[in-house]
């Protein structure tokens, strides 16, 4: 099975398919086990790179790349000609000419969207052969009746970006700007897509500034988050997780009223709320927030006591930051009776769920709630 997959959606170190694609602070992913057990044996460089790492570096998990892994359809490329006709050149000529029909700009998008799924060389070749400009000519054309053409140049889009030398590209190609739109006015489905596309684009740290910089943008994503469906609401929270570690787009987020709305989430059961109000807390701004919403720390509790093991690390590190600015919060974590919860935790097999709940207990310790 792994042989017929791209190359991309195989670990560097293990070499076989990733089953959860972390992003390092170089910008190189991993699949998760490999590259903490490389972390745990004392490396502090990338494996790749070579470069130095904080001393703890953070695993971004890398969304996109985890959702094309998981839906994508084994289709053996062919072995006797490298692409099949029509040539891509042609395919892409055919997205730019303003004369083509409809029939023939979808017939081009699903070729190519096929296409760039077997081959990161070939993504690569397609922004050379100017791709780019032509999927957003073709973006620019669609009428909103015409939301399956949206639909497929978003694909593309979505695949094009997935490798780490188009991603500046694109972004200077006006892709952002596109996208943005297309939160506020695409179907379901588009912006789902528009929203991954965020965060594929994300992975580059350069590219967090700039998406955070539009004016729409995360005002779009945060109405997404209010008025989406599920799968735009969980798209949505995961491009705000990338972007969000960029320290201005916390505040920008905040500003647009996030906090409220993800703890609502949370409390609906959209855990990956969760791990952007982990990134959230870590400015005083969005501490000040969590704390003004009531019934906050009930909802956090109720993610350590219910969560999956990433919802209780993000759980107990958002907890643990509240409380140690604010007494009254240790006393309301106390009532809801995070402290049986903690002592359950202690003994999990994850370091970080012990570090994390460690941290909470000795926070409450000395701030008195508990003796």
């Amino acid at each position: 099975m792994a042989t017929q997959l791209p190359d991309d959606f195989k670990c560097p170190i293990s070499l076989e398919i990733m089953s959860d694609p972390v992003i390092l602070p170089s910008g190189h992913t991993f699949d998760r086990p490999s590259i903490q057990r490389w972390l745990d044996a004392g490396h502090r460089t990338c494996p790749i790179t070579k470069l130095p790492l904080p001393e703890h570096p953070c695993l971004i998990p890398n969304h996109a790349l985890r959702s094309l892994i998981s839906n994508y359809t084994l289709v053996a490329p062919s072995k006797s000609q490298p692409f099949p006709q029509p040539q891509p050149q042609t395919l892409i000529s055919a997205l730019a000419s303003p004369s083509s029909s409809l029939e023939t700009k979808l017939n081009s998008l699903t070729q190519l969207a096929r296409l760039t799924k077997h081959d990161s060389a070939l993504r690569r070749k397609l922004t050379e052969w100017g791709a780019a400009p032509a999927v957003l000519r073709c973006v620019d054309s669609v009428h909103s009746d015409d939301s399956n053409l949206l639909e497929k140049a978003l694909s593309l889009l979505l695949n094009l970006s997935l490798d780490d030398d188009n991603k500046v590209g694109l972004v200077a190609e006006g892709v952002v700007n596109r996208v943005v739109k297309v939160l506020r006015i695409g179907s379901p489905d588009c912006r789902a897509i528009a929203a991954t596309i965020i965060t594929s684009l994300a992975v580059v740290e350069v590219n967090k500034a700039t998406i955070g910089a539009y004016p729409d943008a995360i005002p779009a994503l945060v109405w997404l988050l209010i008025s989406g469906k599920a799968r735009e609401k969980k798209e949505a929270a995961t491009a705000l997780y990338a972007i969000c570690s960029f320290a201005d787009n916390r505040r920008r987020a905040i500003d647009c009223g996030a906090v409220p709305i993800l703890i609502g989430l949370l409390d609906s059961g959209l855990e990956r709320a969760i791990e952007v109000l982990g990134v959230l807390v870590k400015c005083k701004e969005g501490r000040e927030e969590m704390m003004n919403v009531n019934g906050c720390v009930k909802v956090l509790v109720q993610v350590l006591r219910n969560g999956s093991s990433r919802g209780i690390q993000y759980g107990l590190f958002t907890l643990n930051c509240l409380c140690n600015c604010c007494e009254r919060l240790c006393f309301e974590a106390m009532n809801e009776g995070v402290v049986e919860i903690c002592m359950g935790l202690m003994v999990e097999e994850n370091e970080k769920i012990r570090r994390y709940t460690s941290s909470l207990v000795h926070t409450l310790r000395t701030n008195h709630a508990i003796g």
